[in-house]
Order: C-alpha cells, then structure tokens, then sequence
C-alpha cells in the first residue's frame, strides 16, 4: 500500500483533562481509512522544563514494528533512552550515506522547545492516506507541492466560509485563546 502524505500535528494542553474523546474520533478515522496514526506520543513538561513522554498508538502491533517511533525520529528524541538515541544516530548516519537527506541541527524542528513549561503536548504523526489518489494524479500532471499549512479561521470572515462570529469561536478553539 502507498503512503499517503504525512503530517506532524502538535497540540497543546495547559490542564490535560482526557476522556478517550481524541482516541474514539482518531479509530473513526482510522476505520474510514481516512487517516492513519503512524506514531503519537504525550509529553509533559514540568515547571522546571523537565520532560516526560509516553508513547501512545493506535497502530496493529505489526504496523508499529514497521514504523516503530517514527516522531522521536523526527524530533530527536529516543523512546529507548540513550541507547535507542544512539540506534537512531546509526540508522541516520546509514541513510546519509544511501544518499538520504537527514536534518542537521540547524535545519531540526526542535518542537520540545515551543511546549511550555507545567503544560502537556500531544504530537500526532498522521498520514493522510485519503490523499494518496490526489497526490499521485498531482504529479502524473507534473505537479508538486510548494506550500502547506492550516488556514486559520479568521482568514476564513472575508470568504464568507464562516461569520466574524463563529471565526472568533473556532479561532479561540484551536489555539487557546479562550483559556
């Protein structure tokens, strides 16, 4: 099966209050093949800066033997201490020489650092495999990506998408601002 374009989504939570809510939407994803969830991870930060992580999934036990912790990969941080930082550093250090382009410390998106402290951080690697078809008929036509990102919803008011109203409701949804 082809990969579908893959996303890091990193959310936030100032007083983390789960019921389950962001598992059961994730499975309906997932059951609709809309997306899949590679690799998802929480992370609290103390007030101290101090940080914690537990690994969370919602792959089979095979799907996550194939793509194992994918977003410590990606932020450079190893579930296996240092010892799986030092399997990472190999495996890396592999792929370079194959001629794969890895991130070096300048280019690295250091997503740790843009938690707060004495907050919480769930980072979603997600594959969108709805996507797959677009993509690949994308580039059949010679297309390619130049650009993504999220629209926020007070870019929305004047499309006439969504009122002032309801753009300032969504708006304090996604980022907090309502805290």
């Amino acid at each position: 099966m082809a990969i579908g374009p893959v996303q890091l989504i990193v959310l936030g939570f100032d007083h983390p209050d789960f019921h389950g809510e962001i598992i059961a939407e994730l499975e309906k994803l997932r059951e609709s093949d809309t997306v899949r969830v590679i690799d998802a991870m929480a992370v609290h930060k103390d007030a101290a800066g101090e940080i914690e992580v537990a690994h969370l999934s919602n792959l089979t036990a095979e799907e996550a033997t194939e793509y194992g912790a994918k977003i410590g990969a990606l932020i450079g941080l190893g579930f296996a201490g240092e010892e799986g930082m030092e399997e990472g550093a190999v495996l890396g250090a592999e792929a370079a020489a194959d001629g794969v382009q890895v991130f070096d410390d300048e280019d690295a998106w250091d997503v740790l650092e843009e938690i707060p402290n004495d907050s919480a951080a769930a980072l979603l690697l997600i594959e969108h495999h709805w996507a797959v078809g677009l993509r690949d008929a994308i580039a059949r036509a010679g297309g390619f990506r130049l650009s993504d990102g999220f629209i926020s919803p007070l870019d929305l008011i004047e499309t006439g998408l969504v009122s002032a109203e309801e753009a300032a409701e969504l708006h304090a949804l996604e980022t907090g601002a309502g805290r």
